[in-house]
């Protein structure tokens, strides 16, 4: 019987819950884990094959895998960055949100923290206070952290818990409750008696950062739908390893030809068949020839099906996945890539809220009034690819509309520590344009008289034989030669 049907009512001390929650962990280990296996490629490749080829190309083929996981969850997370948060009402990034951030090398663990939370179906992420009272935020992973939520709630944790194994072998666990923080080793029979201090929180300093979270069940691994096409694709490029590798040389017949025995009357190979041998025979009626190779195309039909079929499911642009598709250029590109967009725009959706309850806490920590910033947000990077063409020609005509210049700043990609410094950079650009006009201005006149239309400065250069003018005007004509 495990640890957890052990339990008809909830935990009362701390041994219990750790015991419980230990038992809940173990149950969803081995589903986590194989999540993990499937994203580094490390899954078995023949799981469908028959004795035969195991027993023939299994050491050939055991470690290969054509594996389309590690892209689907990567092409979702590399466009997911943090760049900044919003506090308050102030239109502003909020520089001590940053600063926290930054301290705590958070551009480097909320990356991976995406990346487990699209694997394994969730991560997490702790708040606590360091030893000089800044608050520590450490980015978990599901194979060692576990929750447990109050009944009826899916927002508000009852108890986490983290397990961990060091160098020696030594298991350790720590968990949380709103009061108290417990921590403890295993002994001889289980668990010690935990040594418990007290939660200044007054919350368990946990964040699930959960990946397609619905209303009822539990978050889901971007895998899950893809395993069975990934498995599909798998055996059938390895079937087609195995037939090409059996086929490699046609087989060859003869005809007419007395077969030999030896002395037990075993038949004897009349011939060493290879590459850079001539086969001859001196019956007259001994006639050669081969069997028809083996085709393979039908192979490659079936494993474009599959990996159409995975593009559809993964809401990747097919000419990813795809090795007969070409990328779109333009706004073909850009409704290929819808579908994506709006993956990746789903994810931050959940994410976001994760990552302004972390940051709630860290403020906590601090004993600073934003701990109760529920009106919060966090800045993303734009998740969009597009041409810078296209891209600054979209802001021109936003701007001509009247949207301030520091929104479309922060639309053109620039982080909100840049846009801070735009203020300053702009008074010494004025400055150094009212001192040297010519600088800015071809014609000797000053650049503060002449107003600058930013949609003549971004309209395309002239294409063409357009130039012809512009180098004349050079000297660049036939007067030079």
């Amino acid at each position: 019987m495990d640890k957890i049907s052990n339990f008809t009512s909830p935990p009362t001390t701390a041994l219990e819950w750790i015991n419980y929650l230990q038992g809940k962990h173990g149950s969803q280990l081995s589903q986590i884990r194989r999540y993990a296996e499937y994203y580094e490629g490390r899954q078995e490749t023949m799981p469908f094959s028959q004795a035969i080829y195991n027993t023939a190309f299994g050491d050939t083929f055991r470690s290969w895998s054509d594996n389309f996981c590690a892209l689907i969850v990567d092409a979702v997370n590399e466009r997911m960055k943090v760049i900044g948060f919003r506090m308050t009402k102030d239109p502003d990034a909020d520089e001590d949100a940053h600063a926290i951030w930054q301290r705590n090398q958070m551009d480097v663990q909320s990356s991976a923290a995406h990346l487990d939370a699209m694997i394994h179906g969730e991560s997490y992420a702790i708040v606590w206070a360091g030893v000089d009272g800044e608050p520590v935020i450490s980015c978990e992973s599901a194979e060692h952290v576990v929750v447990q939520y109050k009944p009826g709630s899916r927002t508000e944790l009852d108890a986490a818990a983290k397990f961990f194994t060091d160098d020696w072998g030594r298991d350790h666990v720590t968990l949380w409750t709103p009061e108290y923080l417990y921590t403890s080793v295993t002994g001889d029979h289980g668990w010690l008696e935990p040594v418990r201090a007290r939660n200044p929180l007054g919350v368990v300093p946990v964040v699930p950062i959960s990946n397609r979270l619905r209303l009822t069940g539990t978050a889901q691994s971007d895998l899950k739908a893809i395993i069975p096409l990934q498995d599909a694709i798998n055996k059938t490029i390895t079937d087609a390893l195995v037939a090409s590798e059996m086929a490699a040389f046609p087989a060859r017949f003869v005809t007419g030809l007395e077969i030999a025995e030896d002395a037990d009357g075993n038949p004897i190979e009349p011939f060493r068949v290879a590459i850079d041998k001539v086969l001859q025979a001196e019956d007259p009626n001994a006639k050669f020839g081969q069997f028809q190779a083996a085709d393979l195309s039908n192979y490659g039909t079936l494993v474009d099906l599959l990996t159409k079929h995975l593009a559809s499911i993964a809401r990747l642009p097919h000419w990813m996945i795809d090795s007969t598709g070409q990328p779109a250029t333009g706004e073909g590109a850009e409704a290929a890539e819808y579908g994506l967009v709006a993956k990746i725009r789903e994810r931050i959706l959940h994410f976001g809220r994760a990552w302004v309850e972390v940051m709630r806490l860290c403020f906590k920590v601090k004993k600073d009034r934003r701990a109760d910033a529920f009106d919060a947000s966090v800045i993303w990077a734009d998740v969009e690819n597009r041409s810078e063409a296209q891209h600054m020609d979209a802001l021109v005509k936003l701007f001509s509309l009247g949207v301030p210049a520091a929104v479309l700043w922060e639309r053109a990609g620039f982080t909100p520590q840049e846009i801070d410094r735009f203020p300053a950079l702009l008074e010494d650009q004025e400055e150094l344009i009212g001192s040297y006009p010519s600088a800015i201005s071809g014609d000797g006149s000053s650049g503060t008289d002449k107003t600058v239309d930013p949609a003549e400065m971004a309209a395309t250069a002239p294409q063409g034989n357009a130039g012809n003018s512009a180098r004349k005007r050079a000297g660049d004509d036939g007067t030079r030669r």
